[in-house]
């Protein structure tokens, strides 16, 4: 786990790398003094500010890293603060869940990439917020169509799970679709996605395909250790329910028309004995996925089918479980900072059951029912992009029918939003 003085050398190498900057920006004054008194040309002036910011830059990485073949250090940062008010009902009782109202902060990133030549790179990131990696891998790049990662990232499933960063989500949090197949397995979810530690191998042709291959650990680890976490931890070893490696395969074709861009793939995620009810039991899991995501003017268009085998993954435990999940989100941008956006979500967990706030986060429970569905309605303000932004969305979510055919149904209807800057 990041301890404290690790945090202060963080920040120290930011204020650092302000300072040097600003130390190259300082110095343009003074060689237009030098132009205009003509002691030096135009050109000779363009080359000395090349000159001082590869200087600064230099000065910068020699400073701050500890490794003599560092070429380039780059700092980067995400800081998410969320407020959800969600309440919920479940027909039939004679008193609700508790409602949720509370902010929170959802993601506090700090991260940084180092350059270490001829194609070598290392790259962490870390969730202050959750005490837990959002990557952290060594990688070559050999070319576009062929890099290399070794380490800690996620998983190549799904456009909005690996393709979709959490700065850039439309709609604040993603689908129950995506989170009842990647997130944590607790009985219900599949915990088939996000977080592993592995091998990744992926590229872009420059025909428009792409593809990303894995091995990894079959469990998601993203914490720094076993503290106050029921996950094993990126520094946890293996044990008979996660000994056998799990296997993915991401591939598609992205492209631009006319005034437009494109994009389709189909994913797959093989989990040896993560399947059932106890993991490590000779249960397999298997996930699919196929999507696509279309641009055109301001219009976006993008939607995802997921479907997945779990060996005698149903609540009864004597039956396998087959389970899809699909979602689809229009957005629409109105003017250069105002954009709307509807997603539509639903999951059928084929008897093994699924509740209100395994797909809507911060939802109060709805009991466990066998279908859930959510609408969010919602508009962004983009006051700098994606960097900075303000959404607000309004949800409705329902689940129904229980895991042994009986008719019941629980809803939840609440705001969430959430103000953002990435740096």
């Amino acid at each position: 786990m990041i301890n404290l003085k690790s945090q202060w050398l963080a920040l120290l190498g930011g204020a650092l790398l302000a300072a040097t900057s600003a130390f190259a920006q300082d110095s343009g004054p003074l060689i237009d003094l030098l132009v205009k008194k003509g002691l030096i040309n135009d050109q000779e002036g363009e080359e000395l500010r090349a000159d001082l910011a590869r200087e600064s830059s230099a000065a910068v990485v020699s400073t701050i890293s500890g490794g003599k073949s560092t070429v380039g250090l780059s700092i980067s940062g995400r800081v998410q603060v969320q407020y959800a008010g969600l309440g919920a009902s479940i027909d039939g009782t004679s008193a609700n869940p508790v409602s949720t109202e509370h902010f929170l902060l959802r993601r506090i990133y700090l991260g940084a990439k180092a350059e270490v030549g001829n194609g070598w790179s290392a790259d962490v990131n870390y969730d202050f917020a959750n005490n837990s990696f959002d990557r952290a891998f060594i990688e070559w790049k050999q070319s576009d169509p062929l890099v290399l990662d070794i380490g800690f990232r996620k998983a190549p499933i799904g456009l909005e799970e690996w393709d979709t960063s959490s700065g850039s989500l439309k709609a604040i949090e993603r689908s129950p679709a995506t989170r009842y197949f990647v997130e944590s397995n607790n009985g219900r979810r599949l915990g088939a996605g996000s977080y592993r530690t592995g091998v990744f191998l992926g590229g872009t042709l420059d025909s428009g395909l792409f593809y990303n291959v894995a091995v990894t650990n079959p469990e998601r680890d993203e914490f720094s250790s076993l503290s106050g976490n029921s996950d094993p931890g990126v520094q946890g070893a293996g044990t008979a329910a996660n000994n056998n490696l799990s296997y993915w395969a991401n591939a598609g074709y992205k492209g631009k028309f006319d005034g437009g861009t494109y994009k389709f793939g189909a994913s797959v995620g093989d989990l040896p004995d993560q399947g059932g009810l106890t993991l490590g039991k000779g249960n397999n899991l298997t996930v699919y996925s196929v999507y696509g995501a279309l641009g055109y003017g301001k219009l976006d268009l993008e939607g995802e089918y997921f479907d997945g085998k779990n060996q005698n993954g149903r609540a009864s435990g004597t039956a396998d479980a087959n389970i899809n999940a699909y979602w689809i989100q229009p957005a629409y941008l109105f003017t250069d900072k105002l954009e709307g956006v509807v997603r539509y979500s639903y999951v059928n967990s084929d008897g093994r059951g699924v509740n209100i706030s395994d797909g809507t986060r911060s939802a109060p429970s709805g009991g466990t029912m066998n279908k859930m569905s959510e609408w969010y309605f919602g508009g962004n303000y983009l006051f700098r992009g994606n960097d900075v932004k303000f959404q607000l969305g309004y949800i409705h979510a329902e689940s129904k029918d229980t895991v042994t055919g009986g008719i019941a149904k629980a809803t939840a209807d609440g705001v969430r939003s959430q103000m953002q800057v990435n740096f």
